[in-house]
């Protein structure tokens, strides 16, 4: 029997919550597809400060490093806010994401037609929506030097090699080939000279893929798109800051940010992980919406372990509970027929992988 060596991350606030739900989902479906996972837990973010002084320790990197995959949940709080901006807990997860080498951040926004009313948008405007964001993760204004703040001026550098925009180019271009062979480059080349060589790179590489039609937006014309008009998009692919934006605003289009995963991948361990934050207002309620983190899960079994049959019945076990009318509290008011907990909505989907 084949066995996948999974770390696990769970982290802060709703962490532990969610990822314990993926866990349990995780197991069932292994059941059922004959191959086995084993996990050992690392910290990270303010747990581990709390624990170890630090937010990222040596033998969380180690770890990672060493496993097939890493399950994440998510880090951060108040609660470290104010320690200086080197230990913080964001601080331990840019770190984390560049000693991973994850610079392709992939971010699907799908619309699940149970879920169509929990829009803002009107149905006929978001049915059908099945979106993938590519984001560049390890590079651009969040990694780029010069930085400094003195207390009377601060700025931070944007900056891009072609060899970075190259390769999350690439990445892009082959999602795209699986799917709908369309891909909209965001960027701001109208007045930002690195998105200049971003949107030149693109179009350099699109002679490689005459498959794939390749499009140009500005990341303002963008996001108002993504509202006015969702269906129109297949692939986006952007840099880091812009594609930090634009997923959570595809969040947005599909009604929630509980229900969007997220994998970063890239030259060693990938990452999967929700795209929402550890939530440290409702963290041990029982009210944090798992569904992002299971299917996180279900993207590392499709992507870093090819088990492809797996990561679909994930997806059917998930659209069978909310078809059957099952929401946590932050989908109550849309067609519930009855409103679950965290763990009860953990325990409906492996059932539905059980039967």
């Amino acid at each position: 029997m084949k066995t996948y060596n999974i770390s696990v991350i769970k982290g802060d606030g709703i962490g532990p919550e969610i990822v314990d739900e993926a866990i349990k989902v995780l197991d069932a479906v292994s059941y059922n597809c004959g191959f086995s996972l084993e996990y050992k837990e690392y910290l990270m973010g303010g747990i581990a400060i709390d624990m170890t002084g630090v937010p990222l320790p040596d033998e969380t990197v180690q770890g990672v490093l060493n496993s097939d995959a890493c399950l994440f949940g998510a880090i951060g709080g108040e609660k470290w806010d104010t320690l200086p901006r080197e230990l913080r807990p964001e601080t331990g997860l840019l770190k984390f994401r560049e000693a991973m080498g994850v610079y392709a951040n992939l971010r699907p926004a799908i619309i699940y037609d149970e879920l169509v009313n929990a829009s803002t948008l009107k149905p006929e405007v978001i049915e059908g929506v099945d979106i993938m964001v590519v984001r560049e993760l390890i590079g651009g204004i969040y990694f780029g030097q010069p930085r400094a703040n003195d207390g009377f001026k601060a700025y931070n550098t944007m900056v891009y090699t072609k060899p970075e925009i190259e390769r999350i180019g690439k990445t892009a271009f082959e999602l795209a080939m699986k799917r709908d062979k369309r891909l909209c480059s965001v960027d701001k080349a109208n007045v930002l000279e690195v998105s200049q060589l971003w949107r030149d790179t693109m179009e350099e590489i699109a002679k490689d893929y005459p498959e794939v039609k390749l499009s140009h937006m500005y990341v303002d014309n963008a996001a108002m798109q993504l509202v006015r008009n969702p269906k129109q998009f297949d692939v986006i692919v952007t840099g880091n800051i812009f594609g930090d934006i634009l997923s959570d605003t595809a969040s947005m289009v599909v009604g929630s940010i509980g229900l969007l995963p997220s994998a970063s991948t890239g030259d060693k361990t990938a990452i999967y992980e929700p795209i929402h934050g550890s939530a440290p207002d409702i963290a041990g309620q029982g009210i944090a919406n798992p569904i992002a983190t299971i299917e996180s899960a279900g993207m590392m079994l499709r992507y870093s372990f090819g088990e492809i049959e797996a990561a679909d019945l994930i997806d059917g076990a998930i659209k069978k509970a909310l078809k059957d009318g099952f929401r946590t509290k932050d989908l109550a008011a849309y067609d519930a027929k009855e409103v679950v907990t965290t763990s009860e909505m953990g325990d409906i989907i492996a059932n539905n992988l059980r039967k």
